[in-house]
């Protein structure tokens, strides 16, 4: 069995939908790229014929693993969040106590996660060290490029 992971309700219609597209879609374009470059004779030297190969294994392993991602997600019952401290899906307003930047994610489950979109994964350091903390609490945390210290401005709801 693979990892469990929370997710919301919008995020497991997202993958759902992926994958649905992935098989009535995508799916049947490599097969027609396989049978057309099947139809151009000798399969040894056919390039064509590799490359769409190639393409439905890959194709093939994405589905198998959004399945696997849907099978393992359980999804999160909003309504019995509670919003005093940080958790999944928790906006959070935090300052960057060393520039004074001021910055807002929602912490989301990892295949939720888009940072353009001011998404945070559960999994990244500045998120596993925020978890469990409440609004004027101050955090170290331990990324890439050293220690940094947040202040929590702000926690609400997604």
């Amino acid at each position: 069995m693979g990892k469990l992971s929370y997710i919301t309700s919008e995020g497991l219609k997202k993958l759902i939908t992926q994958v649905e597209r992935l098989k009535s879609i995508d799916r049947p374009q490599i097969s027609q790229a396989i049978a057309e470059a099947r139809d151009k004779g000798d399969l040894s030297e056919n390039a064509e014929y590799d490359a769409a190969k190639e393409a439905q294994g890959l194709l093939e392993l994405k589905i198998s693993q959004l399945e696997e991602t849907i099978r393992n997600s359980r999804v999160i019952d909003e309504s019995k969040l509670d919003y005093s401290c940080v958790q999944i899906l928790s906006k959070v307003k935090i300052k960057n106590l060393k520039n004074n930047t001021i910055m807002e994610y929602a912490i989301v489950s990892e295949t939720e996660a888009d940072l353009k979109q001011g998404k945070m994964s559960i999994n990244t350091p500045i998120a596993s060290g925020l978890l469990g903390k409440k609004i004027g609490d101050t955090v170290e945390v331990q990324v890439p490029s050293g220690m940094m210290s947040f202040e929590i401005l702000e926690i609400n709801p997604i």
